[in-house]
């Protein structure tokens, strides 16, 4: 499902997302048509732009916390021009299972755009390294300190919603190291320990203060 006013960019979304295997059973191009068509497809994930008419301000978001609460098996991918911080507050303080937040731009790289909606159709998270960026910067003192540089690169991944290879991966490292480096991001944050990798994003998200 993918409600984006754009025609253009949602013309663009259809066939990027057909080409890579997905069905999209439906297309909206404001928030009430995007409720009508979940309620009629119940789709695995929905593509929202977070600013949809009529007043282009955060009709996306509020339509998607609808969806979060009405039809919590379909996930929610937003999409903005720019980072607003509070959006992707506003969508991760209920649920961080199945839900995501990137910028327009993330979808110029392809592969990286299927892998973050292939991720959030499965369950995880998916975040833009920018709005981690924000998170990190607003939390730059504190516990954050006791990290080192490269603990910090992996907290950043963390957040994102990256699992420990998609961290090995991007960072060259042997997933071993990676989660080394969690367990000792933990210690030193005092967030608990847990297997499944969206509650551990949960912890993150909370400790960088956008959980509450």
């Amino acid at each position: 499902m993918i409600a984006e006013d754009s025609v253009l960019l949602r013309i663009g979304l259809v066939k990027v997302l057909e080409m890579a295997g997905f069905e999209v059973a439906a297309e909206a191009g404001d928030a009430q048509g995007l409720l009508t068509a979940v309620e009629d497809h119940r789709p695995d994930i929905a593509v929202v732009d977070v600013r949809m008419p009529p007043g282009f301000t955060d009709e996306g978001v509020r339509a998607a916390l609808s969806i979060r609460q009405q039809w919590p098996d379909t996930a929610v991918l937003l999409l903005s021009q720019y980072v607003e911080e509070r959006y992707a507050t506003a969508l991760l303080a209920t649920n961080t299972s199945g839900v995501g937040y990137l910028l327009k731009q993330r979808v110029a790289d392809v592969e990286e755009f299927i892998e973050a909606l292939r991720r959030v159709a499965a369950g995880g998270t998916a975040l833009d390294p920018q709005v981690v960026a924000q998170l990190l910067v607003r939390r730059s003192s504190d516990p954050l300190e006791r990290l080192t540089g490269r603990e910090r690169d992996v907290l950043a991944l963390m957040a994102e919603g990256r699992s420990n290879a998609g961290i090995s991966a991007q960072l060259v490292v042997s997933e071993s190291a990676v989660a080394k480096h969690i367990n000792n991001i933990l210690a030193k944050l005092d967030l608990p320990r847990a297997s499944a990798d969206h509650r551990r994003v949960l912890a993150v998200l909370h400790f960088l203060g956008a959980g509450g």
